[in-house]
């Protein structure tokens, strides 16, 4: 929900600021437990990870006893329950860890995935967001088995680049591999409105609470950015960005806020309405590049946390 929307429900609601250290002594200690059965771990956010335990240090055949392991380890070094999903590709162990929560460990064979994919309602898919299920329901696409029947052309028509993976999925199709050291390139946030907005200073309150969130994510991972680059998407779905790059990496709110609005002041609306706003940082000046947790498993493939 979108933070004015939520202020406006509740005019009493009190933000509060995140504890990072926190945080990231925490992911630090749950990462610990990652890397006693894999150095296949690929971080995705301060809370999930996929690792690749097809050859785990531990030599344990079925991946979902190495999820019941991690688990019960995050709880008594932490206190904290952990949700993992098990299978044999990146997307299905997504798809995985996301049916129980919290706590859950949920597998798919195999032999069950296809099946999986197409019951699956389009709106619980990975890489698909509001907008977008909406524009599939339009469609007449309301399940994983309506997307299967879909062509490439016909998707890429639709939803450009994004066709191809939507294409793959519907398949349980995902040659995507477990990257270890993958090297991140930006950082950004952005939000998808549930009404489009019309109103200038409304736009602008949503762009500073995204600048917001951009902070809290670039003090995450202890680095700033020099090319700043904002996002905008239209009522009609057409998509335009601007971008800015300084001399010297940035990272506190303001200057950030600042530069954004700036970039958003510069653009024609034309009286139009707007569904999504967002802003990345890139050319980032990385002082530690930390990755984070969340699991799947499946005997000898992908856990994510």
């Amino acid at each position: 929900m979108p933070s004015v929307i939520a202020i406006a429900k509740c005019p009493a609601l009190i933000f509060v600021r995140p504890r990072f250290d926190v945080y990231r002594e925490i992911s630090a200690a749950i990462h610990a437990q990652f890397k006693r059965y894999s150095d296949l771990v690929e971080g995705v956010a301060l809370d999930e990870a996929y690792l690749d335990v097809t050859e785990n240090k531990q030599n344990i055949t079925y991946a979902s006893t190495i999820a019941r392991h991690i688990k019960t380890a995050i709880f008594q070094e932490t206190q904290l329950t952990a949700t993992a999903g098990v299978s044999i590709k990146k997307f299905l162990a997504k798809m995985a860890s996301g049916q129980n929560k919290p706590n859950g460990l949920t597998v798919i064979l195999p032999e069950d995935a296809i099946a999986f994919v197409e019951q699956l309602p389009i709106e619980k898919f990975h890489g698909v967001g509001e907008v977008t299920a909406a524009k599939m329901h339009s469609l007449g696409i309301n399940t994983g088995a309506d997307l299967k029947e879909r062509t490439l052309s016909e998707l890429t028509h639709h939803f450009g680049k994004a066709g191809h993976y939507y294409y793959k999925i519907a398949r349980a199709e995902d040659d995507r591999p477990v990257e270890a050291n993958r090297v991140r390139k930006s950082i950004g946030a952005e939000t998808s409105f549930a009404q489009d907005l019309s109103d200038i200073s409304q736009m602008l309150q949503e762009l500073e609470q995204i600048a917001q969130i951009v902070e809290q994510r670039l003090e995450q991972h202890e680095t700033r950015g020099r090319t700043l680059t904002l996002k905008v998407k239209f009522s009609d779905y057409q998509r335009l960005t601007r971008s800015k790059t300084m001399l010297a990496p940035i990272g506190e709110l303001s200057t950030i806020f600042e530069i954004a609005k700036a970039l958003f002041e510069s653009i024609d609306l034309e009286n139009r309405s707007i569904r999504l706003l967002g802003i990345s940082l890139s050319n980032l000046d990385n002082a530690k590049q930390s990755q984070a947790i969340q699991l799947p498993l499946f005997q000898n493939g992908n856990i994510i946390f």
